[in-house]
């Protein structure tokens, strides 16, 4: 089998060329059926690779060539298949191939469907890449893949100058963070000589320096997970990212390319432990980010926004996990999430192809009838999330609330509150979706129709998994043995054996759930007499908001705020930059000279005049001169 694992990047990769060189002579049927199956013989070598992993618990290495030494540095091309890898390879191949399955539907219409998916097989390859490596620098490599592929997805649709727009700005602020990724890679060669993990992480903890290369190294890549898996202040890019078809929303923000930043920190996770100062800058800013984008999420209107947001605020669940030290808590809820978020947005995408392209809640309504493998697949998607037992989302993030408990009580009581929100913004999309009664046009209710079998089986796979997915992750309060916390131990094991943090009993683990699920039902139980026995519908009219639901409806302001304080600062100097420095001073420097030869040329053209007479002359001068000259100086 180790001879194979090559192929699981490699296939994605030949559907990339094959499609991106065939887009326009190859059949859609085609094109739909490679792009699908080489993810899906990817799958089952991961599931294969997977299987060897648990039955040995020995993590495979693989080198592929020697790339390049540089001193005593030396470089390998190498992929290293552990327990986190085994786990993240099968997310990525596995929803993957339900998303690509469900493109082959939703895209059928579109003129760029092969070039469509010839990005999505590119972005495949490049997410395995980012998983796989056994270095730094190849999951670099991979991070900046996914950062162009997002690119170039999110601005598919490109002739609309907001989707361009939206595009350049998730490439640019994912570039704010990949800055400061890469400088912290610098520091990892300058502190431990090498990027290799098995290198980095044996020698973590032994080196004989303090502890300020590990915060500012770790600060350094948490910036690189700020911008890639959308955290305060670099979050703004991936709620415009929704401009890109519904299939890129799943695949790329809400199952793999987001949690990127997540996994990073979680494979670093002894060099953050050994970075106190850092872990609690984690759980901060990942606190902030869940309740900011909870806010945001309560009064959103397009049914793509709300998921945008929510994944925000997942991810900030995220990384208050793994800010106190719950790496496999984090994780966790990156499996359970990567299934109901994926679920949600394609069950998004089934709304609003039935809707005619509609993405506003307020012009659907009704729609349960109408849509019935939808409703109840989203509805599924939405206990989950919701943490509601036994979905999956339940287990996972009650998991992440126990840890913070223990750290702070007061984080805690944030994070349930934040979790009320969750319940209430995604009840509320569902109920707006699905109850009451229709509110658009009525050529868009004589079109409502169910999804075709290619996107309604997805949904379905996706919401079993979102009902089951949890049962891997049971605790042992509720009796069960937390099949992941073992299959993950070997990775965290260093960072286990320094965590000093308190342990809960299980009955005060049983009160804090109760906690939780109890507001997440009050949350739900009143969206539901707002918007289904009262039949509330938001008001379009800005004006009639209240102030805070209107601060909440414009997002903050955050962008209007980066606008004035970032960009129109930046546009002023560089324009004062061109007026002065470049045309007045450079430009002026350099045809200053030009404007100097010229004229000094216009004055001795004059002396060539042709008249033998004036060069006598000019000869007498000279010698004159000469004479005179010589005469002074002896």
């Amino acid at each position: 089998m180790n001879n194979l694992i090559w192929l699981i990047p490699i296939l994605p990769l030949a559907g990339f060329v094959i499609n991106g060189i065939g887009r326009n002579t190859l059949s859609k049927g085609v094109i739909g059926f490679l792009g699908s199956f080489l993810v899906l013989v990817s799958f089952g070598i991961s599931l294969a690779v997977f299987l060897q992993v648990k039955s040995t618990g020995t993590p495979i290495n693989v080198t592929i060539y020697d790339w390049f030494a540089i001193g005593d540095f030396h470089f390998q091309f190498a992929f290293l298949i552990d327990q986190l890898s085994s786990l993240m390879l099968l997310i990525i191949t596995g929803v993957g191939f339900l998303i690509h399955l469900y493109s082959v539907g939703y895209m059928k219409d579109d003129a760029g469907f092969g070039k469509f998916f010839s990005y999505l097989n590119l972005f495949v390859f490049f997410m395995l890449l980012l998983v796989m490596g056994s270095n730094y620098v190849i999951m670099f490599i991979g991070w900046e893949g996914v950062g162009l592929c997002s690119y170039l997805l999110i601005g598919f649709w490109y002739t609309n100058p907001a989707y361009a727009d939206a595009a350049k700005k998730a490439f640019i602020m994912n570039r704010i963070g990949d800055l400061g990724f890469i400088f912290g890679v610098f520091l990892l060669i300058k502190y431990f000589g090498s990027t290799a993990f098995a290198d980095v992480f044996s020698r973590a903890g032994t080196q004989p320096f303090a502890a300020a290369p590990y915060v500012l190294i770790t600060i350094l890549l948490f910036v690189g997970a700020v911008g890639k898996s959308a955290q305060l202040p670099l979050f703004t890019w991936l709620p415009d990212a929704m401009a890109g078809p519904t299939p890129v929303s799943a695949l790329i923000h809400a199952a793999t390319m987001v949690t990127a930043g997540v996994y990073m920190v979680a494979r670093s996770n002894i060099l953050f432990t050994l970075a106190p100062v850092t872990m609690h800058i984690v759980a901060i800013i990942g606190l902030a980010t869940a309740v900011v984008a909870a806010l945001i999420a309560l009064t959103q209107t397009d049914i793509k926004k709300v998921l945008a947001y929510s994944t925000v605020s997942q991810l900030g669940y995220m990384f208050l996990g793994l800010g106190v030290g719950a790496y496999t808590g984090a994780f966790f809820h990156v499996l359970t999430h990567a299934f109901f978020k994926a679920l949600l947005f394609l069950g998004a995408g089934s709304v609003i192809h039935a809707c005619s392209g509609e993405q506003d809640m307020r012009n659907m309504g009704g729609l349960k009838g109408k849509l019935r493998i939808t409703f109840i697949t989203m509805l599924v998607g939405t206990l989950a999330i919701s943490g509601i037992p036994p979905f999956a989302g339940f287990f996972s993030k009650d998991e992440i609330l126990a840890h913070v408990f223990a750290a702070s009580p007061a984080m805690y009581a944030i994070g349930v509150l934040t979790a009320m929100f969750t319940s209430f913004y995604m009840f509320r999309l569902l109920y707006l979706t699905f109850y009451g009664k229709f509110r658009g046009t009525h050529e868009q209710e004589h079109h409502l129709h169910e999804s075709p079998p290619n996107m309604t089986v997805p949904l379905i796979v996706l919401a079993i998994l979102s009902l089951v997915g949890g049962f891997i992750g049971i605790p042992e309060s509720l009796g069960g043995h937390h099949w992941l916390a073992q299959y993950l131990a070997p990775v965290f094991q260093k960072s286990a054996a320094l965590f000093t943090g308190s342990t809960l009993s299980g009955s005060t683990e049983i009160t804090l759930m109760a906690v939780s699920v109890t507001g997440a039902i009050v949350a739900l139980v009143y969206a539901y007499m707002k918007y289904v026995k009262n039949g509330h519908v938001p008001v379009a009219d800005t004006a009639k908001r209240s102030p805070l639901a209107s601060l909440s409806y414009h997002k903050f302001y955050f962008d209007e705020i980066y606008d004035t304080l970032i960009r129109k600062p930046l546009d002023w100097l560089s324009e004062f930059a061109y007026n002065y420095i470049e045309k007045l001073g450079i430009d002026g420097i350099v045809n200053g000279f030009g404007k100097g030869s010229m004229d000094a040329s216009r004055g001795l053209r004059l002396l060539q005049s042709g008249n033998v007479g004036f060069y006598i002359f000019m000869m007498v001068v000279g010698i004159v001169s000469i004479l005179m000259y010589l005469v002074i100086k002896f």
